[in-house]
């Protein structure tokens, strides 16, 4: 009996996948790292482009500044997920994910940049 149930949590934890999105360069990232590479009013587009590629997102102010975003998410499926019957309801992940946002003037300079981390919960079920 206490083979199979050992035989079951390895099946589970080798099971157990997590997944990661958007842009991998911010994986590692902290502020630190991204102020060292940013500059405010110092370094270009085309040096935030070298660094960390093209954005995930890219939008305009009203008065025609860009505003690049970059995106990184890291899930990891919480172990009720492999519950049989009751991960179907209760299951979920939980989700660390990174934001780098950097608006640009009309010389391509950097004006401002932010890097936020943020921790959020996904669940199934009610």
């Amino acid at each position: 009996m206490l083979r199979r149930i050992l035989l079951s949590a390895a099946v589970a934890v080798s099971l157990q996948a997590c997944a990661s999105a958007g842009n991998q360069v911010l994986a590692k990232a902290d502020a630190g790292s991204v102020d060292r590479v940013i500059v405010d009013g110092k370094t270009t587009k085309a040096d935030v482009t070298a660094a960390y590629g093209d954005p995930n997102e890219h939008s305009f102010t009203d008065g025609g500044n860009d505003i690049w975003k970059y995106t990184y998410a890291y899930a990891t499926p919480k172990a009720v997920n492999f519950v049989p019957v009751v991960g179907i309801f209760a299951g979920g992940a939980d989700v660390d994910k990174k934001v780098l946002v950097i608006m640009f003037d009309k010389s391509d300079v950097v004006m401002r940049h932010t890097m936020s981390v943020s921790h959020e919960e996904v669940k199934r079920g009610s």
